[in-house]
């Protein structure tokens, strides 16, 4: 497990350097996009029950995130061969980042409390019921007390929303997410937290 201690973490205003993912079906990702914005997602580990919950909503809605000007760039601190096993079919890029090099990047943090939130437990045995074989995406060495963050990033690598989540099922909604879409599709918008 990974704990990390007292990260600095992004700021809105923030302008993030260009780089180039990879995502788990070999595409490379631009990051920042030039034409639209990223709404990046720091999830948990590759058979996480919440996190399959929350993108199957988001994939649910994919067609109204994109409509507001927003692709979706997911990354996993798993590896790249565990998550194809769970998230393979998701309609948007996948990166795996074991090494956990974005999450301290980004001051993305581990919290065995994130775990402890009512929330948490509710999200959990709903993505369970709903997700198959989860047994076996409990792998070891995977952070399981991981907390979740969303970052909203502008086509000039500015970061115009974020969410540093403080349990594990701690993450905009899909209004959340198209609503901050269609507040900064428009010039001349203030960057919000």
């Amino acid at each position: 497990m990974c704990f990390a201690e007292s990260m600095t973490t992004v700021d809105v205003g923030t302008v993030i350097s260009p780089r180039q993912l990879h995502a788990i079906d070999g595409a490379e990702v631009s990051l920042p996009d030039a034409d639209r914005m990223v709404h990046l997602q720091f999830r948990r580990f590759a058979g996480c029950p919440i996190c399959h919950l929350h993108l199957r909503s988001i994939v649910a809605h994919r067609d109204q995130i994109s409509a507001a000007g927003i692709v979706e760039v997911v990354v996993f601190h798993s590896s790249a061969d565990a998550l194809r096993k769970y998230q393979s079919e998701l309609p948007f890029a996948v990166i795996g980042d074991p090494q956990r090099n974005l999450y301290r990047e980004f001051g993305v943090e581990s919290s065995v409390t994130s775990v402890a939130h009512p929330r948490a437990w509710l999200a959990a045995a709903r993505g369970a019921r709903s997700q198959r074989s989860i047994t076996s995406g409990l792998g070891r060495g995977e952070d399981h007390f991981g907390r979740p963050a969303d970052f909203l990033i502008g086509s000039d690598g500015r970061v115009l929303a974020r969410k540093y989540g403080t349990h594990a099922d701690d993450q905009w909604s899909v209004d959340e997410i198209v609503s901050l879409g269609k507040q900064f599709s428009g010039e001349g918008t203030a960057p919000q937290k």
